[in-house]
């Protein structure tokens, strides 16, 4: 997805944004994975996906991490994009794993 990414309130589900709040992700973070994140190799068939990794540096539900790796995961229809699920993991050493 080449360019600048900027998501409307079409783009992301209610029941996502619910997620989101549960996991810890950003709409700001989605953006920047659809914009900067490699291909996720476990995107099912007409689905694709991105991950990307970011610096944390923070606590999540009471443990410091320093990394945080969001995954969404999306359709392509016509020219719009909509948002499946956008996934967290906490931890650090998750840009090896990308390689």
């Amino acid at each position: 997805m080449p360019g600048k990414i900027k998501l409307s309130d079409a783009n992301i589900h209610p029941h996502l944004r619910a997620r989101m709040l549960q996991r810890g992700v950003t709409k700001e973070e989605i953006e920047q994975t659809l914009e900067k994140g490699k291909d996720a190799k476990d995107a099912k068939l007409g689905t694709h996906g991105k991950v990307l990794v970011f610096l944390y540096n923070k606590y999540w539900e009471g443990k410091f991490y320093k990394q945080k790796e969001v995954t969404v995961y999306y359709k392509l229809i016509g020219d719009e994009t909509t948002i499946l699920t956008a996934k967290a993991r906490y931890g650090e050493c998750f840009e090896e794993a990308l390689k």
